[in-house]
Order: C-alpha cells, then sequence, then structure tokens
C-alpha cells in the first residue's frame, strides 16, 4: 500500500508521520483546548511500519489474538487501517480488516448467556447488542464522511469501547429495569440474578450530570468512602479495566485483586448502589 488516507489539509499534512512512503494522516478531533487528538507515539510509527507490508501480510498478523506476541496489532491500528481503506475503494479489502475487528468487539463483551450456559441475562444481552450496534454504526457512519468520534478509538481504543459499554450499561438499566419491582430468590433471599445486573449496570460516571464539576466533587467524596476494595474496584472501572476477559494477557480486576469475577461483581453492585444513594441524598439537599 504506497499511500494511505490523505492529511486533512496542506497544514496538516506537514505533521503527517511519514515512513518509506507510507503518509499516516493526522486525526481531526479536538480537545476543548483546541489540540488535536493524538495517537501514541508507538502506535503512529507501527501504523507507518505495517503500511508498507503486503495486504496478505498484514491480515495474517491482524488475524493475531495473542497481545504479548510480537506480531500482534493493536486494534487503534486496525480502526485507523479501516478507515483509511474508504480512499482505496476496495470492498473486499475493507471487509477483511472490518471482519477482523468486529471479532475483537464482540469477543470483549459480555455474553447473554451466564457460565454455565443454562440461562440468560436479558440485561447483558442488551448491552451486547447496543455496544456492537454502536460501534457498527460509527464504523458505517465514517465510510461515508469523516466521523471524529471514531478518533477515540485510534487514541485508546479499549478506553473508547469502556465509555461505549457504560453508555449502554446505563441506557439498558433505565430503559429495562428500572421500572420493575425487586425480585428476591424464595429459597436464599438474595436478589435475582436479573436485579443483580440491573443494579451493577447503573454506572454513575455515565449519568447526564457527569459534567458538572460540583456533580463529579461529590461522586470522588462518595468514591474515596467507600471500603477501599469497593474504591478500588470503582477506580478501575473508570480507568477502563474488564472485570475479567478471556483473553489470558489482558490485566483485569479479578487479575489485579486477586478475587474472583464473581466477588468483584458483587463489590462493584454494593459500591453503584453506596454511590447512587449518596449521589440522590445530594441531589435531595
Amino acid at each position: 500500500m504506497k499511500q494511505l488516507e490523505g492529511a486533512v489539509d496542506t497544514g496538516q499534512e506537514a505533521d503527517a508521520h511519514r515512513a518509506g512512503e507510507a503518509i499516516v494522516a493526522p486525526l481531526r478531533k479536538r480537545r476543548l483546548s483546541g489540540e488535536l487528538y493524538r495517537r501514541d507515539p508507538k502506535i503512529e510509527a507501527l501504523i507507518a511500519e505495517l503500511a508498507v507490508l503486503p495486504r496478505d501480510e498484514l491480515i495474517a498478523r491482524a488475524e493475531i489474538t495473542k497481545r504479548s506476541d510480537p506480531g500482534y496489532i493493536p486494534s487503534e491500528c486496525l480502526v485507523y487501517f479501516i478507515r483509511a481503506s474508504r480512499r482505496d475503494n476496495n470492498e473486499a479489502w475493507f471487509e477483511r480488516l472490518y471482519r477482523i475487528l468486529i471479532g475483537r468487539v464482540l469477543r470483549s463483551l459480555p455474553k447473554a448467556e451466564s457460565s454455565d450456559g443454562r440461562t440468560e441475562s436479558l440485561t447483558r444481552g442488551v448491552v451486547r447488542d447496543k455496544v456492537f450496534s454502536r460501534f457498527v454504526e460509527l464504523l458505517s457512519a465514517d465510510r461515508a464522511d469523516y466521523v471524529d468520534k471514531l478518533d477515540y478509538f485510534e487514541v485508546r481504543f479499549d478506553g473508547a469501547l469502556a465509555s461505549l459499554r457504560r453508555d449502554a450499561q446505563e441506557k439498558a438499566w433505565r430503559d429495562e429495569n428500572r421500572s420493575q419491582p425487586l425480585e428476591y430468590d424464595e429459597e436464599s433471599g438474595e436478589l435475582s440474578p436479573e436485579v443483580e445486573a440491573a443494579a451493577g449496570a447503573h454506572d454513575p460516571f455515565a449519568a447526564s450530570d457527569f459534567d458538572d464539576p460540583a456533580y463529579r466533587s461529590r461522586l470522588d467524596a462518595a468514591i474515596e468512602a467507600l471500603p477501599i476494595e469497593q474504591s478500588r474496584i470503582i477506580h478501575m472501572l473508570r480507568q477502563g479495566f474488564p472485570i475479567d476477559s478471556k483473553e489470558p494477557d489482558v490485566m483485569t480486576i479479578a487479575k489485579a485483586l486477586g478475587r474472583s469475577e464473581k466477588t468483584i461483581r458483587t463489590y462493584r453492585d454494593k459500591a453503584f448502589a453506596t454511590l447512587r444513594a449518596a449521589m440522590t441524598d445530594g441531589d435531595e439537599r
């Protein structure tokens, strides 16, 4: 591939990273300060290296799923090549890259089925569908015209996907579970799995007031008041770490804290319930 998508304009073209004959176009989205979003320098350099590879070789490396493998291509790079492919007018090339990236996204999302394969969680299924649909929507729209919301996926893919998950979890909890009465298991007296999933889906960081400095200040104080382990879990969720993952090389909250996935989710649900109560009390004062 001699040249990927051209720079945005003459001024930005000078900023494009060149390696051999490859040109890596800069991102267009700007921060509130007016500064352009920038990829990690290592990602930028890797894109330039990959751009001059034969396409079959690039695809072979893109199909590597183990992150510790020296040939592994980060998802940030795949997003770049998919977006750049719109200039090639080659749907077959786009489809090859798209299939690999979508596979990664689906593997990272929670499945509706429980671990024993016998039951399904409506909330998890809804979250999975919403995140997948939104990501596909962004990619499809970008084929027609540049969508700057995708720039964040080239800066920090895992964080961008985690943001979509938080939005989807909040909507799923609000739309499908908030109006339902709490259901308890008659024998154990514990909340039903569906209600636990709904409680865990309530994310204070996805609230509409999150951009309000006063709200964030109250939320930070409420987090610091949590039991230490719950506080650590919330901080890691805030940074985009997954609770658990089937990928052995992915750092998860369960690994970091040396706890089981079930324990982490239980602590998370308790923390969210405490935070929700704290923020509600604050709103009523």
